[in-house]
């Protein structure tokens, strides 16, 4: 195994096809072909926004529910930060990166990772595209990073592109229509995996929830590898690939209460990264050290930011797929 620091390279302003944009051309030639129904294109391709100011909407509700933002405290504590080639240290946050290689030739898979240890878990915030909720909303990572004043950030779960799972960011219920297993994050530091089905966006509020993610699956259980997992998948709705074989990762680790760890594994570059399979992925975070860790959207949407650049190289490259969400720490 070699380590190394993660080089912060420019981002390229060169654009490569969204998820929406392949599916817009596919779904377009059928269209056209009078093979496929208008709906697949209003459901996957066409923007459907339904907050178009999220920042107003979170302002709203923070005016009107005590407690469900971030306080002033931990914001103004930004301010004194101190920013490193590979580090972040704030009064509420701190944070290092590092690169991993193993392997070699065709077998060779880069991974990138970040240690998050907070003193107050609501520094980690989530951002959502074009700062409208809806779906088929989407932008870069780095872009939604920079128009959030991010220091990091990585992709989110791409709630966007499907109208099921519970979604509250930053304290606030967006969507309450739960289908599978999902990941909370709490205003108290916990972090746990949870079953969507069994409960509700308002409930989860009231208890404290500060972020959720939906996507899945969760990897770990009580510090080992969940059984099952290389067969799992998570949508079958079309345009969607299937999560198994060598791809690449974004995982959220729990570590301990306010400790958490962030994983972008690389892939589909031959010779650089090939990517790792879920139980491949597992294995990395219990390497890491979580007991509890939660697969979340990857492909070409696995991305990492830092102070203003990407870290990682999306499928061997650096140019970025757009997304609908990330999750962030602010300067």
């Amino acid at each position: 195994m070699n380590t190394s620091s993660p080089l912060n390279e420019a981002t390229s302003t060169k654009k490569t096809p969204t998820r929406r944009a392949v599916l817009g051309g596919a779904l377009g030639l059928l269209l056209s072909a009078g093979g496929a129904t208008a709906w697949a294109l209003d459901r996957f391709v066409i923007e459907h926004v339904e907050i178009s100011d999220v920042a107003a909407y979170e302002a709203s509700a923070a005016a009107s529910t005590s407690g469900t933002t971030a306080s002033a405290a931990a914001t103004a504590a930004a301010s004194s930060a101190v920013v490193g080639e590979n580090s972040f240290t704030s009064a509420n946050a701190s944070l290092k990166l590092a690169t991993t290689t193993t392997g070699s030739g065709d077998d060779t898979v880069t991974y990138f990772s970040a240690r998050l240890d907070l003193s107050d878990a609501t520094a980690l915030k989530s951002a959502f595209a074009q700062n409208s909720f809806g779906e088929n909303i989407t932008e870069t990572t780095s872009a939604m990073a920079e128009d959030h004043d991010a220091i990091f950030a990585i992709n989110g779960d791409y709630y966007g592109f499907r109208d099921t799972g519970i979604v509250i960011r930053n304290g606030v219920d967006y969507r309450d229509s739960g289908a599978r297993e999902g990941l909370a994050f709490y205003r108290d530091g916990t972090v746990e995996v949870y079953d969507e089905t069994a409960t509700n966006a308002a409930a989860l509020v009231e208890k404290g929830v500060w972020n959720t993610l939906s996507f899945g699956p969760s990897l770990l259980e009580n510090g080992a590898i969940k059984d099952g997992i290389d067969s799992v998948e998570v949508d079958t709705n079309f345009g969607n690939h299937s999560i198994q074989g060598l791809q690449p990762r974004t995982a959220v680790g729990v570590v301990g209460p306010n400790q958490i760890v962030f994983v972008v594994v690389d892939g589909r570059s031959t010779g650089y990264s090939a990517g790792v399979t879920l139980p491949g992925l597992a294995q990395i975070m219990l390497d890491l050290g979580a007991t509890t860790a939660y697969n979340i959207d990857g492909g070409g949407s696995s991305t990492m930011y830092f102070n203003g650049a990407l870290v990682n190289k999306p499928l061997g490259k650096t140019s970025e797929r757009g997304t609908s969400d990330i999750l962030y720490v602010g300067r």
